[in-house]
């Protein structure tokens, strides 16, 4: 190596931007990704230019060997460039979700039936009657409403059958809907109800934010399952492939937990170091994945069954997860839906 090579050290001599990785590889439109590499300022300390396909992304930071930019309305999967002294980086991929419907409000996470249509909440705010509690949306992604009578429709789930449960913060009930939206009560004196999950027996768990975990057996007897410290938010309940329950529900702290429940009732913490975590869902090898922030970037967090937790999706506002047919995911912001193509397998519900 010459001597100039070796000075200049990390810079190439030519000057030409060079992308090793960018982390996350995922992410939503306004998502914030960091681009690694060389050369990746131009020679004047100016701004770089980044470009998602043919969309313009904003700089938030930049620097010789990284750049942090925000994914760009408009922008779809392909190939992100880095442009500096004139010249054009390598592409690197970066997959970007792409919306299916827009002025919602769920407030946990959306649901997919046997035949993959996916239902989502209008919440609203506490005591507030919506014209439209749960909405479809078809194979095709067309929206339809579906459920108007329930006031702040929360979590919603599915069990074996493919019969569908909601549950509202409002009422303190868990409502059990038919295909043609009639529903009946199944289950009351629930407290703040939110997130709900059915075990391997097809027990159904109900998260009260206000402390406790019950527990409704099939013949629905109702159990104090597990307590744990209040939430601001809600519950969010989802089952490992063990048979272990694993709960959030955020605080006012910037380092939350992801709780373990055991088959017991016995309560641990499994993670601490989240930003308002909230849904949650498994992949068929038991990593956690939960919109959430980490590190003081928001998104979707991998967390391993070893306890290691990385930025899988960026994005912003982001409260919930489903994973999809197809290798897929739909992702929940405060008021849309959006879908993904992610190479993941999610973890079906547990087999008896």
């Amino acid at each position: 190596m010459s001597i100039s090579n070796r000075l200049l050290g990390k810079k190439n001599v030519n000057g030409k931007p060079h992308i090793e990785a960018v982390t996350p590889t995922c992410a939503l439109p306004g998502g914030e990704v960091r681009i690694i590499g060389k050369s990746l300022r131009p020679h004047e300390l100016r701004r770089p230019s980044v470009r998602f396909g043919d969309v313009e992304g904003a700089v938030l930071i930049s620097s010789d060997d990284f750049v942090v930019a925000r994914v760009p309305d408009g922008a779809s999967s392909g190939s992100v460039v880095v442009h500096a002294n004139g010249q054009a980086s390598n592409p690197h991929a970066v997959e970007v979700a792409v919306p299916i419907a827009d002025n919602l409000h769920p407030v946990a996470n959306p649901a997919l039936d046997h035949e993959g249509n996916l239902y989502v909440t209008f919440s609203g705010s506490r005591g507030q009657k919506v014209p439209v509690s749960i909405f479809k949306i078809d194979t095709n992604y067309v929206v339809k409403p579906f459920l108007s009578d329930i006031m702040n429709a929360t979590a919603i789930a599915f069990d074996r059958a493919g019969q569908m449960y909601v549950s509202s913060r409002h009422d303190e009930a868990v409502y059990k809907v038919a295909p043609n939206g009639t529903m009946s009560t199944y289950a009351e004196g629930m407290g703040v109800a939110t997130g709900i999950a059915f075990d391997a027996a097809e027990n159904l768990y109900v998260g009260d934010r206000s402390g406790t975990i019950f527990k409704i057996a099939r013949d629905r007897q109702i159990f104090v399952f597990a307590t744990l410290e209040p939430s601001v938010s809600a519950y969010h309940i989802a089952f490992g492939p063990r048979g272990d329950m694993f709960v959030t529900g955020p605080s006012t702290s910037s380092f939350d937990c992801v709780y373990k429940v055991d088959p017991h009732g016995t309560v641990s913490v499994f993670y601490r170091g989240l930003g308002r975590p909230q849904g949650l869902a498994l992949d068929v090898e038991g990593n956690i994945y939960v919109a959430a922030s980490l590190a003081g970037k928001r998104g979707i967090v991998k967390i391993t069954p070893q306890g290691k937790a990385t930025l899988e999706v960026a994005g912003q506002g982001l409260v919930g997860l489903a994973f999809a047919p197809g290798k897929s995911a739909i992702l929940a912001t405060n008021s849309t839906v959006q879908r993904i193509a992610w190479n993941l397998q999610g973890l079906p519900l547990p087999a008896q």
